[in-house]
Order: structure tokens, then sequence, then C-alpha cells
């Protein structure tokens, strides 16, 4: 029986963000996942891009995942938000400290990068292409047999499966869910003007169309979209071709950035939201999706999962440092009550936002851009919401600071 420090099952974004920072610390984890990562890695871009915080950048960077970027993230130094197309608007800068808000990178080039640095850890045993079939999460420890007969034993077991983990329903973990009978369309855009790395959240009544700033190729400038629309009308986006998707896209964004033509394929995906009424069980503890989901309307989805990662393998280390068992009920409980606020608010936070952009009408519109012009005369508040999105607020983790555990 192979024994760890840890057990991962999930080795997406933050499952294995999370182990490179335990192996930055000298912690071992095997990571268990069904995929085949070399599909993963595919060479055609699918248009899957994610907003990296600047917090998030300052973990990668922590624990040697930005070594591994074979293409640069595009930077996000400025935040334009407007409802629809009207006169006004609310605007965020990156200061005069010149650290952007934000990185935009493709997601293939992003599990490029984590998986590198997973395979130069050497704390790290990755095993794709597998699945537990038995799972005994007992008073002294957690012990798994996989499909192909291997044993695996550790104090801890990390489930980082994704919206629809089976390991959390396994284990009785009740979650808040509703959809929002919307879905969102992902592509890439290339366009005529330059994008001078500012991100657009454009505001309709069907839902945000966000136009977010992409490095540029050799042919040109590129900007990700994700665009929600009601999930009545999602087929017909799908089903436009090429031409007359440019041109909706061109419409909805008021053509301030020239012609416009379609780089990426597009697809689309259900929005919803779900939040675990609790993110620890016996010797378990959750991280990213497999605990919440939020609306994209800001972005914040992965790296609430990096806040998590960066937040759970700080304790883990610290515990391990005084000697205790790292699947002890106070270390587990110390990593709820670290992540449940924040979690809570930032999915709260971003329903209202959803809600409230979604009334139709003048008067709800004269509303919402004069409350957007309140806040941008009101220093405080403004810088706040600031660090909401760069992902800077509250009680950070050493590695979301850029610092070593």
């Amino acid at each position: 029986m192979q024994s760890s420090d840890v057990i991962i099952l999930g080795g997406g974004l933050v499952g294995l963000a999370l182990a490179a920072g335990l192996d930055a610390s000298g912690l071992t984890s095997v990571v268990i996942d069904p995929a085949d990562p070399d599909l993963r890695l595919d060479a055609v871009f699918d248009g899957r891009t994610s907003a990296v915080s600047s917090s998030s950048a300052r973990m990668l960077d922590a624990v040697g995942v930005s070594g591994h970027f074979l293409v640069p993230g595009g930077p996000i130094r400025q935040i334009r938000t407007s409802d629809g197309l009207a006169p006004g608007s609310l605007t965020f800068d990156a200061g005069e400290e010149g650290e952007a808000l934000g990185w935009m990178h493709e997601n293939r080039n992003l599990r490029a990068a984590l998986r590198a640095r997973a395979e130069a850890g050497k704390n790290i045993d990755l095993r794709y292409k597998k699945r537990a079939t038995a799972i005994e999460r007992g008073e002294h420890g957690v012990r798994m047999t996989l499909d192909n007969g291997e044993s695996l034993s550790a104090p801890l077991l990390v489930v980082a499966e994704g919206r629809n983990s089976p390991s959390r329903e396994a284990a009785g973990i009740r979650i808040a869910r509703w959809s929002y009978n919307d879905s969102a369309i992902v592509s890439v855009l290339r366009h005529e003007k330059p994008h001078v790395g500012i991100a657009y959240e454009i505001f309709y009544p069907t839902g945000p169309f966000a136009l977010l700033p992409m490095t540029d190729d050799e042919h040109g400038h590129r900007s990700a979209i994700v665009w929600s629309v009601r999930e009545a009308d999602a087929d017909g986006f799908l089903a436009l071709s090429d031409e007359q998707f440019a041109a909706e896209a061109k419409a909805a964004m008021g053509g301030f950035l020239g012609a416009v033509s379609t780089l990426a394929a597009r697809s689309s995906y259900p929005l919803g939201f779900h939040h675990a009424a609790r993110i620890t069980d016996n010797r378990l503890a959750l991280v990213g999706d497999a605990a919440h989901g939020v609306h994209p309307i800001a972005g914040q989805g992965l790296n609430l999962g990096f806040r998590d990662a960066a937040a759970l393998a700080q304790v883990l280390v610290e515990g391990a440092r005084v000697g205790l068992d790292l699947g002890d009920r106070q270390l587990l409980d110390r990593y709820e009550r670290w992540r449940s606020l924040d979690t809570l608010m930032v999915a709260m936070s971003t329903d209202a936002l959803s809600r409230l952009y979604s009334v139709p009408g003048k008067t709800a519109s004269a509303v919402r851009r004069f409350g957007m012009g309140l806040v941008d005369r009101i220093g405080p508040l403004k810088d706040r919401l600031m660090s909401e999105a760069r992902g800077t607020s509250g009680d950070l983790p050493l590695l979301l600071r850029g610092l070593p555990i």
C-alpha cells in the first residue's frame, strides 16, 4: 500500500495547483484523475479561457507554475463596466504600482503549465486514467483502492472533482443549487483595433457580454468573450455562421474595436449556482467547483478555487510542522472557517449582480447607471471593489501574497 500525506481526487486546474502548493513545502500527494491528460492538451484552441486574478498569479509564481508557461498571459490593465451601450461606465484601473488586475490565459496553456509543474515535482505522484473503486475514511486515515487494484492511504482526502462531484455526494454533503436558465457562449474574436489591456463587461437584460483581452498572436489582436444569453437562445447562437456571429458580437460591443471576426470554435454551457453546506467532513476537504459554483459575471470561479487551494495548503503545511495528523478535525475546522465566509460572500454578490442587471426597462437602467456613477466617485468603496477583483481582500493565505508557506 502506497502512503502519502494527501490524496487528491481530480487533476484539473485547482487540484494540480494544490498539489504544487503542497510540493513546494515538502508534503506528498497522489493525484487521481480518470481523464486522459493528452486529450486536454489538444493543439487546437477550443476558445476556453480563464481570468487569473493578480493574487492567483502571485500564487502560481510562488509555487513554481509560472516558469512553465509556454505562452504568456494577457494582462488586464483596466476593467470597464457599463449598462448596455448607454453613456456612463464604472472603470477600475491597475493603479500607479503597475501590477495588472489579472491575466487572461487560454485554458490549454494553464493546464499544460500546471501539469508540467506537477510532473517536475518531487513529491507529486500523478495517476491519470485511474478511478477510485473503493474509499474508506476511517478514524485513523483514508484507504483507497484504484481500478487497477492498487491500494493507497493518506491522512486526508481532498476532493477537486468539479461541480458534479460523486465523492461529495457520497459524503452526504448537501448543496444549495439553482439554475439561471441562461447559457454562456464562449469563444474568441479577432478585432481590428488593439484592446490595450482593457476588459469590458457590458450588461444587458438578457445577460452580460464580457470581452477579455488576450495576448496578440502573429495575425493580430484577440479578445475572449463570455456572452450570457437566454438558455432557449443558445442553440441559435451556436447555429449562426462565423460571419453572422461576428456581426452579432460587434453589435453587442458597439463596434468600438473595429472589424471583428471569429477566431475559435463556439461552445456553450448552462449557468447555475451551487454552494456546499459545508466544505469538510471526516478526513475530507472540498476545493474548487466541488465546493462552490458561481455566475461568471465577475470572473471569480477559478480564482475562488485557487484561494481554496492556497488556504488548504497553508493549513496542512503549518499543521505538519507542529506534528498534527493532517486529517485532524481542528485543521479541517480552520480551513472551513477561513474559506466559508469568503466563498459565500462572492457567491451571493455575483448572484445579486446577475439578478440586478437582468431587470429590463429604462428606469432600471437609469438607476443602475446612477449607482455606477456614485461608486466611481466614492474612493474607498471603489478601492474595495477593486481589491475584490484582484483577490487581495480579507485574510489572504501566504501563497496569494506571493510568499512561501
